[in-house]
């Protein structure tokens, strides 16, 4: 069974794990986001009775 040969596989392998840790962390880290998000501010909510009918 040819794919249980570990010698072409284990290069593929190392191979896309260099590729992952040098090349694909400075892609992410090089993201910038457009703008910064503002907090928003609190709103005060209105605090009514509820009025039962049947109390």
């Amino acid at each position: 069974m040819p794919q249980l040969l570990p010698l072409p596989w284990f290069s593929t392998l190392l191979f896309a794990w260099v590729v992952f840790l040098i090349f694909f962390p400075k892609k992410v880290t090089a993201h910038a986001f457009p703008y910064e998000p503002a907090p928003l501010k609190p709103q005060k909510l209105e605090k009514t009775s509820w009025n039962w009918p049947w109390a």
